[in-house]
């Protein structure tokens, strides 16, 4: 392979990071390889490495990816940043939700590239203005992170190399649960629902 393939397969690190995440999506991140993600753009698996030195990489850039298409808004006065973080969470649980085949990346790799910090840096910046220290600051940004990616994976996520439907459960000793199943439970709309519940209470608790 001459240094010139890359340039005549037209690739760079986004384009293969994008063709990565559609591979994710559809197939599972379980089935996500070298080979396969080179068949689908079209080139050896050897090409991608100018790109992404090693599969490792190629996971954490698709953290990257899905964790930086979200910013959150920080502007207005500093004592609103419950009502930002309540932005954020919600426009960052509906970009997981579009990415479900990732979502147990994001669960299990920290993201760790300079575009990511630099979204945490300005969150915790946001929340000293309003005089909350440092460690706080960021035990606030963690917190609300990790209740968006556990709804998530209650949600969407499935166990990968386990891709069977569950079956269903006989409630017929749990009239409690059947009415709950019988009310909407486990709906889409529950678990919304679920989330803004759990979301404004930790909103809530964190603002006293």
């Amino acid at each position: 392979m001459d240094a010139a393939t890359p340039r005549r397969a037209g690739l760079s690190r986004e384009k293969v990071l994008h063709a990565a995440l559609d591979l994710a999506d559809r197939d599972g991140v379980e089935k996500l390889s070298m080979r396969r993600l080179g068949a689908e753009l079209g080139v050896e698996a050897m090409t991608l490495y100018h790109y992404v030195p090693n599969k490792a990489a190629l996971l954490d850039g698709l953290v990257e990816r899905v964790v930086t298409a979200v910013r959150p808004e920080l502007d207005g006065p500093a004592d609103a940043w419950p009502e930002r973080l309540r932005d954020f969470a919600t426009a960052f649980r509906a970009e997981l939700l579009r990415h479900p085949g990732v979502i147990v990346l994001v669960a299990t790799r920290p993201a760790r590239s300079a575009e990511a910090l630099r979204i945490v840096e300005d969150t915790a910046a946001f929340l000293g203005r309003a005089g909350i220290a440092p460690v706080d600051a960021l035990r606030i940004v963690n917190s609300v992170a990790t209740l968006v990616i556990g709804q998530c994976l209650a949600e969407a996520a499935t166990t990968p190399g386990h891709p069977d439907e569950p079956t269903d459960t006989d409630l017929t000793a749990h009239p409690t649960l059947a009415a709950a199943v019988a009310g909407g439970l486990g709906t889409p709309e529950d678990h919304r629902a679920r989330f803004d519940l759990a979301l404004g209470a930790l909103l809530a608790g964190l603002r006293r």
